[in-house]
């Protein structure tokens, strides 16, 4: 089904809506039980909400603690004479995104109606917040909440009363980013957050003022990058969109590597060593693999690729045995390498063809190689930052590194593992089965510290790892262990007669399950999986008793012990709290919109 097909099944004019007053009457007020129900949840809400906004507006919580270091908060100590390479770090993302919904032509149906139950929504909660607002809130704020919420209650009214058709009349969504973007630069620039910030060790302090131009002018260019990425994209897109796609996806898998290990963290290439070492042995498995790739990759070599992929794969784990062994020495990239190119012969019978077919293999094995390599030097490169106390990756950056990339590791080898789970092979279906109960068995902060702490003793002299790696690692494998059962159960919703039809087509094994199985299961499993995004996303807060420092910890610990904030963790950690809810938010409501674009859960 094509992406504008998607696109008109989602534009179907929506149910026109009753008036308020008769939607309240009939939903909530409808019978005596309905009644006496919306006046006890109501009073229960009404109750959390006032003790919320008793804890935001105390006395005791100083939210300059949280302004002052909300730099500390984003990137720890990164150093602020580097920052600019956050900047251009968090640009590199914001133009990824933009381009991401250009070329997939991401475009929520979004009708005016909607549009104003949202403003009309958000303003009546503002000025209940106003109203059971505690006496010390500050009257400035309540006053703002008042104004705010009347205007947009009002003015989302007016435009019900004045726009006839409002739930046939679709809202484009270049507008609203358009809008959106705007309105955010615009309160940069115009609300009077202040200026925090420490000098010398002495906290300054400058109120009623916007914030600095170091921090506006970033903010600015980043949404203009999104913007002129999202229309400059929607223009490739209309003749390039395929190529579009594929850059995407690769960059969406590397990229955010390469802007970690390259951008933010700064090697100091010794470029002596690159062109005499480095680059040769990458040139070496480049040309060889992709030479070895396209001579196995003609159609009735199926076999002979399976044997020799066995081979390199047996080869590989030998070296890996004599490394643990102390038997020879083996640079860390080749021993990775000759496991690469183990893997993908055996995947050569999938994608064997014609010439065009193989050369298009080769291709993407030359550019495999060029792009592991340059990152595994850039990993195993001292970097030229300055760190007051390692390691350069902390707050919402690690945190958030952290749950996308165990989410992308995972899925694979849950994929894997979910696979020989359901084999008809024993000795796959035993080995995955013991794998999966085992790490369900075990808390995730057991395997952290099991990874951080005992992992380095078992490595060969000579080779170690770094916290984060060993975090990384552990991490990735007990996801992986959930991310299996949840495909699992994706796998036994496909029906007996896809299996057959394939065979019937003469597909193998892994044809059929590239192209016919996997599809159709990761379809169901779509609200399980997002349902493990978002866990992994908040048990990040686990690396904390490994050593790391997130943003929680932060919050919790370091914030509370600066001389200027002792013992002030409420509105930290009220904001982290905030955070958290968006981006989980975020993600649920993304899921949502998949579901609903592919039809999952709805009877075909």
């Amino acid at each position: 089904m094509s992406d504008t097909s998607l696109s008109n099944m989602s534009r179907q004019p929506e149910t026109p809506l009753p008036s308020p007053a008769r939607w309240v009457r009939d939903n909530l007020f409808s019978s005596i039980s309905n009644t006496l129900q919306t006046i006890f949840f109501s009073l229960i809400i009404f109750g959390l909400l006032r003790w919320v906004l008793g804890q935001v507006f105390s006395e005791e919580s100083d939210w300059e603690s949280v302004a002052t270091n909300i730099r500390l908060l984003m990137t720890y100590n990164y150093p602020a004479d580097q920052f600019v390479r956050i900047w251009v770090a968090a640009g590199t993302v914001f133009f990824a995104i933009g381009s991401s919904f250009a070329a997939w032509n991401i475009n929520p149906a979004i009708t005016i109606r909607r549009l104003v139950v949202g403003f009309v929504g958000f303003g009546v909660f503002l000025l209940l917040c106003a109203v059971i607002a505690p006496s010390v809130a500050p009257s400035s704020i309540r006053n703002g909440m008042y104004i705010v919420g009347a205007v947009l209650a009002v003015g989302g009214l007016v435009v019900r009363r004045l726009v006839p058709g409002a739930h046939l009349r679709f809202v484009p969504f270049s507008r609203l980013l358009t809008g959106a973007a705007a309105i955010i630069v615009a309160l940069i620039w115009i609300l009077p957050f202040g200026r925090h910030s420490f000098s010398d060790g002495e906290l300054t302090i400058e109120r009623g003022v916007s914030v600095a131009s170091s921090t506006k002018v970033p903010w600015t260019v980043l949404f203009v990058v999104l913007l002129v990425a999202f229309f400059g994209g929607r223009v490739l897109a209309a003749r390039f969109a395929p190529v579009m796609r594929r850059a995407l996806i690769a960059w969406w898998v590397i990229g955010p590597a390469f802007v970690l290990f390259l951008v933010l963290r700064d090697p100091a290439f010794d470029w002596g060593r690159v062109w005499s070492v480095d680059v040769p042995i990458a040139a070496a498995f480049a040309l060889g693999g992709g030479a070895l790739l396209y001579v196995l990759a003609r159609p009735g070599r199926d076999d002979l690729a399976r044997v020799v992929g066995a081979v390199l794969v047996a080869f590989a784990i030998f070296n890996w045995i004599a490394a643990f062994a102390g038997w020879y020495p083996m640079l860390q990239k080749v021993r990775i390498s000759f496991l690469l190119v183990g893997l993908v012969t055996l995947l050569v019978p999938t994608f064997a063809g014609e010439r065009s077919a193989r050369i298009r293999l080769a291709t993407s094995w030359i550019g495999l190689i060029v792009v592991v390599h340059w990152l595994l030097t850039a990993i195993n490169t001292e970097s030229t930052l300055v760190i007051s106390a390692p390691p350069f990756l902390g707050g919402l950056v690690l945190t958030v590194t952290i749950a996308y990339y165990v989410m992308l590791a995972s899925f694979p080898l849950g994929v894997l593992l979910s696979l020989a789970r359901t084999s008809k092979m024993p000795i796959f279906r035993v080995l995955s089965t013991s794998f999966i109960e085992v790490v369900r068995g075990v808390p995730l902060i057991t395997v952290l510290f099991f990874f951080s702490i005992m992992l380095p003793l078992f490595l060969p002299r000579g080779m170690g790892i770094s916290d984060l790696a060993a975090v990384f690692i552990g991490y990735t494998l007990f996801s992986a262990a959930y991310m299996a059962e949840n495909l699992r159960g994706g796998l036994q919703s496909v029906r007996r007669g896809q299996y057959e039809a394939s065979d019937a087509l003469g597909l193998s094994t892994v044809q059929r399950t590239v192209f016919i199985v996997l599809p159709q299961a990761l379809r169901v499993a779509i609200p399980n999986l997002v349902g493990q995004a978002i866990a992994t996303f908040k048990e990040t807060s686990l690396i904390a008793i490994v050593g790391g420092f997130d943003i929680l910890r932060i919050a919790n610990s370091t914030i509370p012990n600066q001389p200027d904030f002792l013992g002030q963790k409420r509105p930290a950690l009220l904001f982290i709290a905030l955070v958290y809810f968006v981006f989980t938010y975020s993600m649920s409501k993304s899921a949502q919109n998949l579901e609903k674009k592919l039809q999952a859960g709805q009877a075909r």
